[in-house]
């Protein structure tokens, strides 16, 4: 038995015992070790290296969570720090320095008005949570017309998740699809996907009747609505969806005058990406609930955040006898390790002045992403600051797909480690969403992978 990661078994071993022991997400297991899956034994800056001694830049920030590098030192010195203190203690009715630091510093990085943070340990628990905290707040802030609000309402190609209450707010059929009789039924809005507009409108001459559209739900349905979730700025898992400008603040007006709560899925899109540490800040909104995660540690251990106002929290505050605690936890809520990496990564944010040096890498990958969009196979090209989709199809003038089992956006990912890059598509889309701190010549690197990765699949466009 292997007691030690110090000395590693070969690249053959570690594969073998892969495929003998693990499970893997998102994964078509009756064709995974035919696909030559990476290894990833160690990593340095942007880069992953592959058992095999292969160095690759990492073009998806190891699914989206690693904002300033592999390694930082000083991410790894806030976590070794706290480590000569202690990795864990409960937060179920006690409290630990780093998450009290970190609450602190979180509330005062956010939006005004939001005060109160609730941690757990992903993505899908920090929205599972938010969607909770909805429910129940209705439920007990009085005893008449307030109590029925009990639903929600969320968009077509949502993701927020895969426990069951933020599958249920999900829209994705593959991911969703398969569980739709474990789930509670929302109010569904159109996804402001332009390319294959919900609606049946071309871009070019729409005033963006998806936000009208929504609005126009949350009226019909504001007086049973707890709450309306989205992602802002970009349906990241539906696709690298783009949301039309505006389109956030509209939702924002409309949920206040109806009296519903706005929850706001900033697990993909906060932190940095784009280009505001909160996404939500790019059109003046202040939500009633905000999730973060992800990035938030900079990958390295799992931690998330619901960030709640104080009227959100008030609605819980109430001798015990009446019942209106929020009985919800997880035993790593507030884990000192992950919220000393938090810190660490923030201290980096500040120190290395991320945040100031975003515009000029996301307007560099504005450019360096039109030589792609004329490729035959690509049908559109979209952008929500330091990321962009790619979205593969067979035939342009119709639009129309490829055969999903054909696995194309695999496919061009997998030709572009030939050049040195990881990638990973959503199906047919290709993205990249690299770590904050790439370089203006890395972003060309992206982009170059990916055009050699389309010449290998598509030889003959």
């Amino acid at each position: 038995m292997t007691k030690t990661l110090t000395q590693l078994p070969d690249r053959d071993t570690l594969a073998a015992m892969d495929d003998r022991y693990v499970w893997h997400p998102f994964t078509p297991h009756a064709v995974y070790r035919d696909e030559d899956p990476v290894m990833i034994v160690d990593a340095q800056g942007h880069y992953l290296i592959d058992a095999d001694g292969t160095r690759m830049l990492d073009g998806v920030a190891s699914i989206w969570c690693n904002a300033v590098g592999h390694r930082h030192p000083r991410v790894d010195a806030a976590v070794k720090a706290q480590l000569d203190r202690f990795a864990h203690a409960t937060y179920l009715g006690n409290s630990s320095a780093p998450g009290v630091l970190l609450a602190r510093e979180l509330v005062e990085r956010s939006p005004d008005g939001l005060d109160k943070v609730f941690f757990s340990d992903n993505g899908s628990t920090a929205t599972e949570i938010a969607v909770k905290m909805a429910y129940q707040y209705f439920q007990q802030i009085d005893d008449g017309a307030q109590s029925q609000r009990r639903r929600f309402m969320a968009l077509t190609n949502a993701y927020n998740g895969d426990t069951l209450g933020a599958v249920s707010t999900g829209g994705i059929d593959l991911f969703h699809g398969k569980f739709k009789d474990l789930l509670f039924e929302v109010v569904r809005g159109p996804s402001p996907y332009c390319y294959r507009c919900p609606l049946g409108l071309e871009r070019a001459t729409c005033a963006s009747a998806c936000a009208d559209e929504t609005v126009r739900l949350i009226h019909e349905h504001g007086h049973e609505l707890a709450a309306v979730i989205m992602e802002p700025g970009m349906q990241g898992a539906g696709g690298i969806i783009t949301y039309p400008p505006g389109f956030l603040a509209a939702v924002r007006e409309a949920t206040e005058e109806v009296g519903a709560l706005l929850i706001l899925d900033e697990v993909a899109v906060g932190m940095g990406r784009s280009g505001e540490l909160f996404a939500c800040a790019k059109e003046g909104v202040t939500p009633d609930l905000l999730c973060v995660a992800k990035m938030l540690t900079n990958g390295y251990v799992p931690l998330a955040a619901t960030i709640a106002t104080q009227r959100v929290f008030d609605g819980f505050v109430a001798p015990p006898a009446e019942g209106k605690t929020f009985y919800h936890g997880h035993t790593f809520t507030g884990n000192a390790l992950g919220a000393a990496a938090a810190l660490g990564t923030l201290e980096a944010y500040d120190e290395e002045r991320v945040l100031e040096k975003l515009p000029a890498k996301i307007e560099h990958l504005r450019g360096a992403i039109t030589r792609l969009a004329d490729h035959p196979h690509v049908g559109d090209v979209r952008q929500f600051g330091l990321c962009a989709g790619f979205e593969l199809v067979e035939d342009r003038a119709t639009k129309a797909p490829f055969d999903p089992a054909e696995r194309r956006g695999y496919n061009v990912c997998r030709f572009a480690r030939e050049r040195g890059v990881f990638l990973r598509p959503l199906g047919d889309t290709l993205v990249l969403m690299p770590p904050l701190t790439i370089t203006v010549d890395e972003i060309d690197t992206l982009v170059d992978a990916l055009a050699h990765g389309l010449a290998r699949e598509f030889p003959s466009s």
